[in-house]
């Protein structure tokens, strides 16, 4: 199905190159074969100008007249030999300034070099210089025009066509979501019977505190899938507690040598947000974080603000990543790792611009020094 996707997109654009090579060529031999046949019309035109000049009494007129008057499309002027304009056809002129104009538009036609010199009776002479008709220099347009429509239609198409790939493939995540939290929900409820009744047979029992917090995790996580897809419900939330509660239970299952430093404001950070889903989002910058240095080095959050939005940056001292790659770990199924789906910060990016109409990009890295995720968040109100 994927390879049909490119077959099709390609195609589709090399179709577009050959419409519009084709139309060009097409249209530039027409407007070449009416370029020469308006220069034959204008030897005519001129000749019959020049018997309307030689003409005597004896001289029968009308022929010349019908194609005198016969120019409907082509501009032309006739200027004496003395550079003074005689007449001129086809041609505006602007009003209160029709001297102005004319003489304008003749030394506009005399740069172009259309022109036909019409020798009269001794050493007379007259001047016709021409341009090319309205109708001409609007076909000339035209398939610039047609391929200007054609690149939109292969645009809009190709927007479709990836636009149709991203439902799909939000289709497939959704329903991997879904049906991962479906697949939690059983296994979750028997272990919440299970640890109650451990609670109820060993009150004291030491290690069962850990064992419910595990369960609760496990109960969260089924929670968090089972939202993807859905529309999210937004609560304003105190950014503080909420980072702080989420990088305290990465730092409490990271390697001792990961230094964790929260730099918070002094002033309450409040957004709209879904708690729940972002705290997922906070969690994965910062597992991926720790997963990049390896274990060892230092993870520092942020959370500072502009005049609109609220940002978090989740900084490390990591591998770091190339800048072509910037966009890339956004997509569904890249990953560095040996063993990882690639789905982290996929689902994170989803989270953020779908679910909270925020953005979530790379801010900086450099590679061996370490990178910082940004999330920004508009700003909200306290209730």
């Amino acid at each position: 199905m994927t390879k049909f996707r490119y077959s099709a997109r390609f195609w589709l654009v090399v179709s577009a190159v050959l419409i519009a090579v084709g139309s060009l060529y097409v249209s530039h031999v027409l407007v070449g074969d009416l370029y020469k046949e308006e220069q034959v019309r204008m030897e005519v035109w001129a000749e019959a100008m020049r018997n309307l000049q030689t003409a005597d009494e004896q001289t029968d007129l009308s022929m010349a007249l019908k194609v005198l008057n016969a120019n409907h499309t082509i501009p032309v002027m006739v200027v004496g030999r003395l550079g003074e304009i005689q007449t001129y056809r086809n041609i505006r002129v602007a009003v209160g300034d029709s001297v102005g104009s004319l003489c304008r538009r003749l030394e506009e036609m005399k740069r172009s070099g259309n022109h036909i010199l019409l020798r009269l009776n001794g050493d007379d002479t007259l001047v016709v210089y021409y341009d090319t008709s309205s109708m001409l220099t609007r076909l000339a347009i035209y398939p610039y025009i047609q391929l200007t429509v054609v690149l939109i239609f292969v645009g809009i198409a190709l927007y479709g066509l990836l636009s149709a790939k991203r439902a799909e493939q939000n289709k497939v995540w959704v329903g991997l979501s879904k049906e991962t939290a479906h697949q939690l929900g059983t296994p979750i409820s028997s272990l919440m019977a299970w640890t109650e009744l451990l609670r109820v047979q060993y009150p004291d029992d030491r290690l069962l505190p850990a064992m419910n917090e595990d369960v609760e995790r496990l109960r969260l996580i089924a929670n968090r899938f089972s939202q993807i897809g859905s529309v999210p419900e937004l609560k304003v939330v105190d950014l503080r507690l909420l980072v702080t509660h989420s990088v305290a239970y990465i730092a409490r299952r990271s390697s001792s040598k990961v230094v964790v430093k929260i730099e918070l404001p002094d002033i309450l950070p409040v957004a709209r947000l879904n708690e729940s889903l972002f705290e997922w989002v906070v969690e994965n910058l910062c597992k991926n974080a720790v997963d990049a240095m390896n274990g060892v080095g230092c993870l520092t959050i942020r959370v500072g603000q502009t005049a609109r939005t609220w940002h978090l940056d989740v900084e490390d001292t990591g591998k770091g990543i190339d800048r072509r790659h910037y966009h890339d770990v956004f997509k569904p199924g890249y990953t560095t790792k040996e063993r990882g789906w690639g789905l982290g910060l996929s689902l994170a990016r989803r989270i953020i611009e779908v679910y909270h109409s925020g953005r979530i990009f790379v801010l900086r890295s450099e590679l061996g020094r370490g990178t910082t995720f940004r999330v920004e968040l508009k700003k909200g109100r306290q209730a």
